[in-house]
C-alpha cells in the first residue's frame, strides 16, 4: 500500500494547521493498562523469566540483548534456557500501522501483515504466538497462560482481575477453564488487549528529531540535511522508506512518514551461520510460508522479508531479518557495496535479489556518514524544550 505524498515544507504544514499539539503524555486507556501489564510480565511464560518486553523492550522496542553480543550471534533467549529464535527481533513500535496482509494487483506486490514474512494479520493475531511457541515463552496451551495471568502468587493479579472485569467483563477468578470455548474466548482478549498497547502513544510516539523538523520546531544540522538529501537522491532509502507526510486512510489528515511501505524484498542479506542454533536452515521468508509457496511456483516470493520501518532504527540494533549487520554504519556499506563482486558473501536466497535499489550505489564514506547522522534522528524521544508533541496521533488501519 503506498500512500499519497505531499510536497509540503514543514512550515507549510504549520500554516494549514494540519499540525495539531497533544499532551506531553497521552493517558493509556483501561485496556491499554491490561495490555501493557501483561506485555511486561514474565510469569506468563513456563520458567516465569520471560515477558513480550524480553525481546520487544523500550526505548527500541526489540531485543537489546542481541545488540550486547560481541559475537553478533542474533537470537533471542527463550524462557527454557538454551533455546533461541531463529530471527532477529523486529520492533514492535510503530507495527500497529502495517495493514492487512494482502496482494497489491496495481503494484504486483505482497503487502503488510506483521512478524518478518507477514503470517499474522493484526497485533491481536501476532500477539497469540509468542506464548505458546516453545522456544520464546514455552507455554504448553492457552489454559496456562490464563493459569499464570489467575496465579494468587502473581503480583499482577489484582490489577488482571480489575481490568479484565471492567474492560471485557470478565471475571478471572471464576473462569471455567476447563470449557476449551471459555479458554479461547478468554485468551483472545488477552491478546486484543495487548495489541491494543501496541497501538498506544507508548509505542507510536512521533517524537523523533525528524518529527520535530517538519513541525519546523527545530533544525537539522548540515551533516543530517546532507543525509536527507542523499536518503531522498542517491541512497535510494526513500524508494522503500517513505519519509514525506502523506494523506492518511481517512482521506483527511496527515499521517506523518512511517519509513516504510510495508512491501517485501530479498536484499541478498549473507547467511548469519548461528551455532546457538540446533539447525540453522535457509530462511526463505516470505517465500517459505507454505501458503504463499503454494501460489507461487516459480519461487518469485523466496528471501523476502518485510520493510521495516526506520524509525527508532539507531535504537534496533543489529539489523536484518537474521541480524547479520551489527551497526548502522555496516548495513549501510552493504546497501552501498551489495553485488560488487568480492564485496560480501553470497546472498543466504540468491533469487529475487533487489539489485534495482541497493548496490553499487557509489556513496563516498563520508556521504555513508551523512546517512548514518540523518538515521540517528528517526529515534523517538527527543527533546528540543518545552514543546507539544510534533504530530498528534494519526488514525491506524
Amino acid at each position: 500500500m503506498r500512500l499519497s505524498k505531499l510536497s509540503l515544507a514543514p512550515v507549510a504544514l504549520l500554516a494549514l494547521g494540519l499540525i495539531s499539539a497533544l499532551p506531553a503524555a497521552a493517558q493509556l486507556t483501561p485496556k491499554q493498562e491490561l495490555g501493557k501489564a501483561l506485555y511486561f510480565d514474565q510469569n506468563l511464560s513456563l520458567n516465569k523469566n520471560q515477558a513480550c518486553a524480553s525481546c520487544h523492550l523500550p526505548p527500541g522496542w526489540a531485543d537489546p540483548r542481541n545488540a550486547a553480543d560481541p559475537a553478533n550471534l542474533v537470537v533471542s533467549e527463550g524462557s527454557i534456557l538454551g533455546l533461541f529464535g531463529g530471527r532477529n527481533a523486529p520492533s514492535s513500535a510503530y507495527a500497529a500501522f502495517s495493514p492487512f496482509f494482502q496482494w497489491d494487483a496495481a503494484a504486483g506486490l505482497f503487502v503488510g501483515g506483521q512478524f518478518w514474512d507477514g503470517r499474522a494479520n493484526t497485533l491481536k493475531d501476532q500477539a497469540k504466538g509468542p506464548f505458546l511457541n516453545p522456544v520464546e515463552m514455552a507455554m504448553p496451551s492457552k489454559r496456562a497462560v490464563l493459569e499464570a495471568a489467575a496465579d494468587p502468587f502473581n503480583p499482577n493479579l489484582l490489577a488482571y482481575q480489575t481490568l479484565f472485569m471492567s474492560v471485557f467483563r470478565v471475571d478471572l477468578a471464576s473462569l471455567d477453564l476447563n470449557n476449551t470455548i471459555v479458554v479461547d474466548a478468554v485468551y483472545d482478549l488477552l491478546a486484543e488487549a495487548i495489541g491494543d498497547f501496541e497501538k498506544s502513544r507508548e509505542l507510536n510516539a512521533f517524537t523523533s528529531k525528524y518529527d520535530y523538523y517538519l513541525a519546523g520546531k527545530v533544525r537539522l544540522s548540515g551533516n543530517e540535511l546532507r543525509g536527507l538529501q542523499l536518503f531522498n537522491g542517491k541512497a535510494k532509502c526513500a524508494l522503500c522508506h517513505l519519509c514525506a507526510p502523506a494523506i492518511a486512510a481517512d482521506g483527511v489528515s496527515v499521517m506523518p512518514p512511517l519509513f516504510t511501505d510495508f512491501t517485501y524484498d530479498n536484499l541478498g542479506i549473507p547467511k548469519s551461520i548461528n551455532p546457538l542454533l540446533a539447525a540453522n536452515p535457509v530462511d526463505f521468508g516470505l517465500g517459505g510460508r507454505a501458503d504463499i509457496a503454494a501460489l507461487d511456483p516459480q519461487g518469485l516470493q523466496l528471501g523476502k522479508f518485510k520493510v521495516v520501518t526506520l524509525r527508532n532504527i539507531a535504537l534496533t540494533a543489529p539489523y536484518g531479518h537474521n541480524g547479520y549487520f551489527a551497526t548502522l554504519t555496516d548495513i549501510v556499506n552493504f546497501y552501498n557495496t551489495a553485488g560488487i563482486p568480492g564485496m560480501w558473501p553470497p546472498p543466504e536466497v540468491p533469487h529475487n535479489v533487489n539489485r534495482a535499489e541497493l548496490g553499487n550505489l557509489g556513496l563516498m564514506p563520508m556521504q555513508v556518514a551523512h546517512l548514518v547522522a540523518f538515521l540517528n534522528t528517526l529515534s523517538d524521544g527527543y527533546r528540543p524544550g518545552p514543546s507539544p508533541l510534533a504530530f498528534p496521533l494519526p488514525p491506524l488501519p
